[in-house]
């Protein structure tokens, strides 16, 4: 059996707000990529309600299974602030009235010329043992548990208390033992579906301690999240990872469009930019998401030149300038149709490339020779043309969103195909 990566850490958010849909934590996705710079490993992320005992059971398992546990949240003076009760009963401690920070916590109120409420005295309370993390964005203090060999961090809530506290009191005190070094790198592909990625690197997925992999899917695109661990070097760590990128790469070839995290509308733009090529695109099914992408990327107007969301029959004639008897003839979402569609948005905007869409996004519309999901994509150039037939699965969302993937990666390997071909002619 594979070994987990040393240094595991448990982030466990306390609040009940946390566990409605009207609040998320956000706190543990700047811990995560703060913990990972030090070289610790993000096992388990865990939310409590504001309930003593269940926090009481899930501290006791944190430490049963990682070296470090970070608990935020409820350390606040009120009720249902339970935090330093329930790791002190947990840990079998008593809480100390500790002077010093109950002058600095009435100290700030004075210096606002307020009274102290008697409950923010309980934020004096501190764990016996605990080294305390001081807030200057705040009443509540952090405290450092040390327990054994392992460690238990108590952190306030609110970011702006909490990212200072890190920064200044936390990060420091864990980079004094770090546990090694950890480097990331996320790889995107598309044009392959989760099957077909683990047929092609299925002996690939790492068999020892010291790499990971995870491979998450969605519509249109697969992403793989790799990471490498050394106890001596980050170079060593980065090593690691880029042998394990470049096996991955030749396995999967030219599906991969992303090697440093870029969205497909990123590299589209790169590439068009690179190339001083311009883009125009024609929208029917996908009702203007391609051209939401494209200029959600800064600079977009570089090489974007217009868009046009022709969803009707009328809108393809007039905008489009699609020759009425294809549409007849074929129905809107046909290959010729699809064809012209793109040419004419390429001759309309004076665009060195004409993108297009036509398709049916459900969930009604379809029909036996033309089902739900049937999505024609079309490329125009000057002297050529490129369509697609694609059958996409899954919701009209879905589907929409897979035809946008599908359309910017035909503008994506055109591009490729065309700056090889010109190197070619250059040596």
């Amino acid at each position: 059996m594979k070994k987990e990566l040393p240094g595991r850490v448990e982030i466990i958010a306390v609040g009940s707000e946390l566990l409605t849909p009207y609040f998320q934590d956000t706190n543990s996705l700047y811990l995560s990529s703060r913990l990972n710079d030090l070289g610790w490993t993000v096992a388990f992320k865990t939310i409590v309600g504001d309930d003593r005992e269940d926090l009481r059971l899930r501290l006791r398992e944190a430490l049963r299974r990682t070296r470090l546990v970070m608990v935020m949240g409820g350390l606040g003076p009120t009720g249902d602030d339970i935090t330093r009760e329930a790791v002190a009963g947990a840990l079998g401690r008593d809480l100390v009235l500790q002077r010093d920070v109950l002058e600095r916590i009435e100290d700030r109120f004075r210096r606002r010329q307020l009274p102290m409420p008697r409950a923010n005295k309980k934020q004096a309370l501190i764990i016996r043992g605990a080294a305390v993390l001081p807030n200057r964005n705040g009443t509540a203090p952090g405290q450092l548990i040390r327990v054994g060999g392992k460690k238990i961090v108590l952190l306030p809530g609110p970011p702006h208390e909490l990212k200072p506290m890190c920064e200044e009191s936390v990060w420091p005190a864990l980079g004094e033992e770090q546990c090694g070094h950890l480097t990331r790198a996320v790889l995107r592909a598309t044009g392959l579906t989760e099957s077909m990625v683990e047929a092609l690197i299925s002996d690939l997925y790492p068999k020892t301690t010291d790499l990971g992999l995870t491979i998450l899917a969605s519509p249109g695109q697969i992403e793989f999240q790799l990471c490498a661990f050394s106890a001596v070097s980050r170079v060593l760590a980065e090593n690691k990872l880029r042998r394990l990128k470049s096996r991955l790469i030749r396995r999967l070839r030219n599906h991969v469009f992303s090697e440093t995290g870029e969205s497909l509308e990123e590299i589209v733009g790169l590439l068009l930019k690179k190339q001083k090529k311009t883009l125009a695109v024609a929208e029917s099914c996908s009702g203007g998401l391609i051209s939401h992408r494209l200029t959600n990327v800064p600079g977009s107007s570089e090489y974007f030149l217009e868009g046009a969301i022709a969803y009707s029959n009328a809108a393809k004639i007039d905008l489009l300038a699609v020759p009425p008897d294809l549409i007849e003839t074929h129905g809107a979402v046909s290959f010729p149709v699809a064809r012209a569609m793109a040419s004419g948005i390429r001759r309309r905007a004076r665009a060195d490339l004409g993108l297009a869409v036509t398709g049916i996004a459900g969930p009604t519309g379809g029909s036996p020779d033309k089902p739900v999901g049937l999505v024609f994509t079309a490329l125009a150039w000057p002297g050529g043309t490129e369509v697609q037939k694609n059958l996409f699965l899954g919701k009209r969302e879905q589907v929409k969103l897979q035809s946008t993937q599908k359309a910017l990666d035909m503008v994506r390997r055109h591009l490729l195909q065309k700056a090889r071909a010109k190197k070619r002619r250059t040596r």
